[in-house]
């Protein structure tokens, strides 16, 4: 395999020395953006670049990210136009206060909101490029959005929204609290969430104005009916929660192109684990799936373009349990005959590579790929952050820093668990 990526790893310095891959995606509308760790700022900052080439010289619509709905929403009102005027970035970014809040809150993300609000005072375009979160945890936060507006525009509809709100209320914004209830003592509002997504689904016409509300409470009832799925389901089975959650993010994903209309193009960044084909990794042979496997299996895989991301070692924001402070960490090299390992042997070198028809199957063979996640130990990184990868199946490009430096996050007053 070293022989093989010798033959077709391309060095690279800066974005624009990435043209290849640009030419790669060709005419794909679905160009998925990974990363092999939430805290890091090469990956940001590289995703971040692509995706303004993308937006800028293919048209791109709107991009699409692993966060909370309301609180990119805040990111998606300021870059548009919808919020006061007085409102900053550093401000929007204070929205993102639950832990883990280094994730969106960061430095390398207030650039590029920046550049997004810049750049739709200034398109000639019908339509504003969009900032979305695919994500399903803000169940509460997504019902007060519910409530709050139904409330403001007087709305028949407020009594399934109360309904839900009232069944939830009791467990105090607890999500442990209500996943115990609903999945051990059958005590949940599977009933009224349902009864409320239907409610909104049906009359989202009635929200439809210049400021995006019928997309906002149609997504925002998917969450609230899928975080309770997710939150029932996840004492009993991870698997099956994981499920839950990445097909979310896919049907969220559908409400915002239905939104944006047939010829949207969108760009998704998430973790590799959840954009890199789970087909290609053993996940599949736990009943998994994730984002990538199912946009390809629903939108074509010629219509989608995978990008993974990686590196052999560097430093990395994470926490050593959920909810503590993040800490900035050492990563070690990476593990000997891992996917990484391979990658810096053939030069030490920023790289890229394009898988297509011609070299797949000479990167055919699984092999470990580096995942780091939030909460992260790297001492004991080699018991489990390795992901049995056929990597030329698994991706349509990767882009490798051979030495990655830690995100630089904003400091927020709260933080919310």
């Amino acid at each position: 395999m070293i022989d093989s990526l010798k033959r077709y790893v391309k060095p690279f310095q800066s974005v624009n020395d990435l043209d290849p891959i640009l030419d790669a995606i060709g005419d794909a509308k679905y160009v998925l953006l990974g990363e092999s760790s939430h805290g890091t700022s090469e990956f940001y900052t590289i995703r971040a670049e692509l995706t303004k080439r993308l937006i800028q010289e293919k048209g791109f619509s709107f991009i699409a990210v692993e966060g909370d709905w309301p609180s990119c929403q805040s990111i998606n009102r300021y870059i548009k136009g919808y919020s006061p005027s007085n409102t900053d970035v550093h401000k929007v970014l204070e929205d993102f206060n639950r832990w883990p809040t280094w994730m969106w809150a960061n430095d390398e993300i207030m650039e590029l909101i920046a550049w997004l609000n810049e750049f739709n005072l200034n398109t000639n375009r019908s339509e504003k490029v969009g900032f979305y979160g695919l994500d399903v945890y803000s169940l509460w936060e997504s019902l007060d959005e519910i409530v709050r507006y139904l409330e403001k525009i007087h709305s028949p509809e407020l009594d399934a929204a109360r309904k839900a709100f009232a069944c939830f209320e009791q467990h105090n914004r607890n999500n442990e609290s209500y996943a115990v209830s609903a999945g051990y003592l059958s005590e949940d509002c599977m009933k009224e969430a349902l009864e409320l997504l239907s409610t909104i689904q049906k009359n989202k016409w009635k929200f439809e104005d210049d400021q995006e509300n019928s997309l906002n409470m149609e997504v925002n009832a998917l969450v609230t009916a899928h975080a309770e799925d997710y939150y029932r389901t996840m004492v009993k089975s991870d698997d099956e929660s994981w499920n839950i959650r990445d097909r979310h993010m896919v049907d969220a994903l559908e409400s915002i192109i239905n939104y944006y209309g047939e010829s949207a193009k969108v760009i998704v960044w998430e973790h590799n684990t959840h954009v890199g084909d789970a087909r290609a990794t053993d996940m599949r042979d736990e009943g998994m799936v994730n984002v990538g496997q199912l946009v390809r299996e629903k939108y074509g895989e010629d219509e989608v373009f995978i990008v993974g991301f990686g590196t052999y070692t560097g430093t990395v924001i994470a926490s050593t349990e959920w909810g503590a402070n993040f800490e900035v960490m050492n990563v070690p090299p990476a593990q000997n005959g891992s996917w990484e390992y391979l990658m810096h042997q053939t030069g030490h070198l920023n790289q890229y590579l394009i898988f297509n028809e011609h070299n797949r199957k000479e990167f055919s063979t699984t092999i470990g790929h580096r995942a780091i996640g939030v909460v992260y130990h790297p001492e004991y990184e080699h018991f489990g952050n390795y992901v049995p990868s056929n990597m030329g199946q698994r991706y349509d490009g990767f882009i490798f820093v051979d030495k990655t430096t830690a995100l630089h996050p904003l400091v927020l007053e709260h933080i919310h668990i």
